[in-house]
């Protein structure tokens, strides 16, 4: 499968979840225009370093555009939802001004749970987590949440280095996806003597 490309650097799209964009570079302006004249595909995945032209991750998400806002300076204002995981075969040889490639669609299990001592293991260290950041939460509706939900959106917002959002996007299942956020919501908010927060670059 062949399909144009947006390479951002920190940006991760999960399947079953949106992504909100603004879109103002030329390069990706036109990537936007030629996605909504065809297929309104565009996959999401993140370069090894923040440079031009830098080699790519082997994993990324493919998104459809969904809501969409034109701007009248030629900008968008777009709504990408996540449809599935797809590996990196190579990247195309093109004469557009955005990158495009050759990609395997990755065909993960529908509707994946967890047991229910992972999910309360999660749990319990999300609201940890979240009372070492100073984040408020509706847990509630936190509850309600299917599992997959939960670990992707989870997995989408939380604020770890670029690395550490490859390697959730990479987890081959739910469970083990789930285990991963755990121990990085361990490593990123390290309490030292109970007071100290400590975060880890």
């Amino acid at each position: 499968m062949r399909f144009p490309i947006f390479p951002l650097p920190g940006a991760i799209l999960f399947p079953g979840l949106q992504l909100p964009l603004h879109i103002f570079e030329p390069r990706y302006r036109d990537l936007v225009g030629s996605a909504l004249a065809k297929d309104r595909l565009i996959g999401m995945i993140q370069p090894q370093q923040s440079k031009d032209g830098a080699p790519l991750y082997d994993i990324g998400c493919l998104g459809r555009i969904g809501d969409v806002e034109a701007l009248e300076d030629g900008r968008y204002n777009i709504v990408l939802d996540g449809e599935t995981r797809f590996r990196l075969v190579r990247e195309l040889d093109v004469r557009t001004s955005f990158r495009q490639i050759e990609a395997e669609i990755i065909d993960d299990a529908e509707d994946e749970v967890l047991s229910s001592v992972e999910r309360a293991g999660f749990e319990f260290e999300a609201r940890r987590f979240a009372d070492m950041q100073g984040y408020s939460v509706d847990w509630d509706s936190v509850e309600r949440l299917d599992d997959e939900t939960l670990i992707n959106g989870v997995a989408q917002i939380a604020p770890f280095d670029a690395a550490s959002k490859q390697a959730l996007l990479e987890a081959p299942n739910l469970a083990q996806r789930c285990e991963l956020m755990i121990q990085l919501m361990q490593f990123f908010a390290l309490r030292d003597d109970g007071d100290e927060i400590v975060t880890l670059q």
